[in-house]
């Protein structure tokens, strides 16, 4: 069984095409559950996730969570049955017959991984950006690329850091690559450029980093917050 676990805020919109997707692109449909962790939304999240739940032919569970991705994501893993726990953005959407690469990168000794990505833009950087995802390089790796991981190398590590509101996905990562147990699956997820739409590629890409070298160099998650919500959150 393969848990797929979507933390989601305020995603209303963007949740009906995501489950349409997972429903048209699984090849595995009777080895699937879908968590979607709530965070307190104040939109229709909540009752669209009930709509789609009864219509669904996937099972599909909704879960209440306090707000925070780390905190959402573990809230979901907590509530999985499955032996292989996949996070995925509500803004991110894998390839056709995802589980199926999921189940087989496992089965051949993979504990964790994810997919190569490609943003939903044409700007010749995020082109760029999204290519080099395809290389094993830890500096490529990001949330948005989707995190699979079996549930006893997720446990052994103690799951996500919940401290972190940020760059929360990384700090998994880092965990993973430092035990050099983490493969790229070389086929593409499609994730939304959004936050470089309304802010500007330069803009955006120059915070991250910014926020990639402040940890490099000891910040705190507080000290990765606070500039993420002064820079980026406006």
């Amino acid at each position: 069984m393969i848990s797929i676990v979507i933390p989601v805020l305020n995603e209303a919109e963007n949740l009906p095409f995501l489950l349409k997707h997972l429903t048209d692109n699984a090849a595995l449909t009777n080895s699937l559950e879908i968590l979607i962790v709530d965070g307190g939304s104040t939109d229709e999240t909540w009752n669209v996730a009930k709509r789609i739940q009864t219509e669904s032919p996937l099972k599909i569970h909704i879960v209440s969570s306090e707000r925070g991705r780390a905190k959402q994501m573990n809230t979901g893993a907590n509530n999985a049955t499955g032996s292989i726990l996949y996070f995925l953005h509500a803004d991110s959407f894998p390839p056709k017959n995802f589980d199926q690469y999921i189940a087989d990168k496992v089965a051949k000794g993979n504990p964790a991984g994810c997919f190569k990505m490609r943003f939903d833009s044409n700007h010749w950087w995020l082109r760029l950006a999204s290519w080099l995802t395809k290389f094993s390089w830890r500096a490529c790796r990001g949330g948005d690329q989707s995190q699979f991981i079996t549930r006893k190398l997720f446990d052994e590590i103690g799951g996500f850091d919940e401290s972190y509101i940020i760059y929360e996905d990384n700090i998994l990562i880092n965990e993973l690559y430092a035990r050099n147990s983490f493969v790229v699956i070389q086929h593409p997820i499609k994730s939304s450029a959004r936050m470089y739409d309304k802010y500007g590629v330069w803009y955006v890409q120059y915070h991250f980093l910014n926020i990639y070298i402040k940890k490099w160099f000891g910040s705190s998650a507080e000290e990765l917050l606070e500039y993420y919500c002064k820079h980026l959150k406006k």
